[in-house]
C-alpha cells in the first residue's frame, strides 16, 4: 500500500523534476551566461541532492510501473509476494540509483 502511494506521488516529483531539465536545455539554448547559472545551481549541494532525488525518483516509479503491470495480469497479488516485490522496489531503485550516480561520476 505504502509503495502504491509512493508511485503516484513519485510521478508528481517527476513533473516538477522534468521542468527542471527542461529549464537546463533552455538554459543552454539561450546562451551562456544562463548556461553557466543553470549549471552552478545544478552543480550546487542542494542542485545535486535535487538531481539525486529526481533519479531515484524516476527510477522507483519505472520498477513500481513494472510491479503494477504483474498486479493487472494478477501475478504477486498475495499479501507476502505483494511485501516482497515492495522490498525490492525499494532496494532496486537505490542500487539503480547508486550505480546511474556511480556511472556518471567515473565518466565526468
Amino acid at each position: 500500500m505504502t509503495l502504491s502511494i509512493a508511485h503516484r506521488i513519485t510521478g508528481g516529483a517527476l513533473y516538477f523534476g522534468t521542468l527542471l531539465v527542461a529549464w537546463w536545455l533552455v538554459a543552454a539554448a539561450t546562451s551562456p551566461d544562463w548556461f553557466d547559472t543553470a549549471n552552478a545551481v545544478m552543480g550546487s549541494i542542494f542542485g545535486t541532492l535535487v538531481l539525486l532525488g529526481f533519479t531515484w525518483a524516476m527510477f522507483l516509479h519505472a520498477v513500481g510501473g513494472v510491479r503494477h503491470m504483474l498486479w493487472d495480469t494478477g501475478v504477486a497479488m498475495e499479501k507476502h509476494v505483494s511485501r516482497q516485490t515492495s522490498w525490492a522496489s525499494l532496494i532496486a531503485s537505490v542500487v539503480l540509483t547508486a550505480l546511474t550516480w556511480v556511472a556518471l561520476y567515473l565518466v565526468l
